[in-house]
């Protein structure tokens, strides 16, 4: 297994705990968790519209929240990168270990998140047992790929 792709799995992972954090900090300026999603898609919308501009393919035709800190508008960055780093990956290594590896990303940033209180979160401290979980999700990848 290219070591690219399992970073590149790794990193989409790491992404999600992130983006709910953000998106999570959002709705609390905006005042309802459907303001969050819908500034998460626009501004997916925006990151992929210029990934498209980048690639020089052809359009398909057809809140601003002044009081919300700056980072609370990644999510849809965020999102953005994981759909299509799933999209490419699920082919390349297999819908199991892509997600596999994707999820053990996750638990890497959701315990980091956790342990510090990151993006308004409740601080929720790193036990022996929570890394023990997060280190069978490594394990469970190693397992699916043989």
């Amino acid at each position: 297994m290219e070591i690219v792709l399992v970073v590149l799995a790794l990193a989409a992972g790491v992404g999600l705990p992130v983006q709910t954090g953000v998106n999570a900090a959002f709705a609390r300026y905006a005042g309802r968790p459907e303001w969050a999603a819908f500034v998460n898609f626009a501004v997916g919308l925006v990151a992929l519209a210029a990934w498209l501009f980048a690639l020089r393919l052809a359009p398909p035709t057809g809140l601003a929240v002044s009081r919300a800190p700056w980072w609370s508008w990644a999510g849809g960055i965020l999102g953005a990168f994981y759909v299509s780093a799933i999209t490419f990956l699920a082919p390349r290594l297999g819908v199991a270990v892509t997600l596999g590896l994707a999820v053990g990303g996750q638990m890497i940033a959701a315990l980091a998140l956790d342990q510090v209180g990151a993006l308004g979160l409740a601080h929720r401290p790193m036990t022996p047992s929570r890394v023990a979980g997060a280190a069978l999700l490594v394990v469970a990848v190693v397992l699916i790929r043989r």
